[in-house]
C-alpha cells in the first residue's frame, strides 16, 4: 500500500523568526494583527509608491525661451538673395543658441494621498513581507561603539543574504554608524517607515520595541460613531 505523501506544514504569516542580540535563534514572535494581517492591496501600494517617486522630484528644471535668451534684437541677414533660409532673429529655436521649444519649467511633481491609503499601502506592504517570511524580529542591538564588522556579523548571523532592512524605535547613533557603510543595509526609524523602502529591500529586521510603534502609528483607526 503507498504511502501518502506529507502535506507541507502550514506557516503562520504572524509569527516571525526571534533573535538576541548577538544573532541567535530564540523561537518566534508575535506580529501585531494590525499590522501585519492586511490582506495586500496592490493598487494602492503602487499608488504610494508612484507618490513618494514624485514627491521625492525637485521640479526645478528650467530651459529658456525665445523670450528668455539674449540677442536677436537685429535680422541676422537679408531676407532674399542669399540663397539661406529666411530668418528673423537669432533667438528663434532652429539657430544655434535660440530659445528652447517646451523645455522644462519649475513645476509641482508632488501627488496627494489621504492618510488612510498611505496606512493602508503600508500595512499591506508589511503584511506581503510576513506572507513571504522576510520579516524578523531582533531583541535589541548591542554596539559598544560604531563597528562595521560587528554588524556584518549580525546579519550574517541571522541570515540575511539580500538587502535589509533594519527598523529601530529611536535614534541610535552607534547602530546607525554600525550599519551606515554595511553594503545591502538600510537604517531607517519606526515612524518614517515608507513604502519604498520596504519595495527596495527583500529582508525586515525589527527591533522588537518598534513593534508597538508600528501598532500605534499605522494601524486603522476605528471612526468615531456619533452619538
Amino acid at each position: 500500500m503507498a504511502e501518502k505523501a506529507e502535506q507541507p506544514k502550514e506557516t503562520n504569516p504572524l509569527q516571525a523568526p526571534y533573535f538576541d542580540a548577538l544573532g541567535e535563534r530564540n523561537g518566534e514572535v508575535e506580529l501585531p494583527e494590525a499590522i501585519f494581517a492586511e490582506t495586500p492591496n496592490m493598487p494602492v501600494m503602487h499608488q504610494a509608491y508612484l507618490r513618494q517617486l514624485a514627491n521625492a522630484r525637485q521640479g526645478t528644471a528650467s530651459t529658456k525661451t525665445r523670450a528668455n535668451v539674449s540677442g536677436g534684437g537685429a535680422k541676422p541677414y537679408r531676407q532674399k538673395g542669399t540663397g539661406r533660409a529666411r530668418h528673423g532673429s537669432t533667438r528663434e529655436p532652429s539657430m544655434k543658441g535660440g530659445g528652447t521649444v517646451f523645455g522644462p519649467k519649475p513645476r509641482d511633481y508632488s501627488h496627494r494621498m489621504p492618510k488612510q491609503m498611505r496606512r493602508l499601502a503600508l500595512r499591506s506592504a508589511l503584511s506581503q513581507k510576513a506572507i513571504d517570511g522576510q520579516v524578523r524580529v531582533i531583541e535589541s542591538f548591542v554596539f559598544d561603539e560604531p563597528k562595521t564588522s560587528q554588524a556584518a556579523e549580525l546579519m550574517e548571523a541571522i541570515g540575511f543574504d539580500r538587502p535589509a532592512l533594519v527598523v529601530l524605535p529611536a535614534p541610535n547613533y552607534t547602530v546607525s554608524r554600525s550599519f551606515e557603510n554595511l553594503a545591502g543595509a538600510k537604517i531607517v526609524l519606526a515612524r518614517n517607515l515608507n513604502i519604498r523602502d520596504l519595495f527596495t529591500h527583500t529582508y525586515l529586521l525589527l527591533a522588537k520595541d518598534t513593534l508597538e510603534l508600528l501598532e500605534e502609528n499605522f494601524s486603522p483607526r476605528q471612526r468615531e460613531v456619533a452619538r
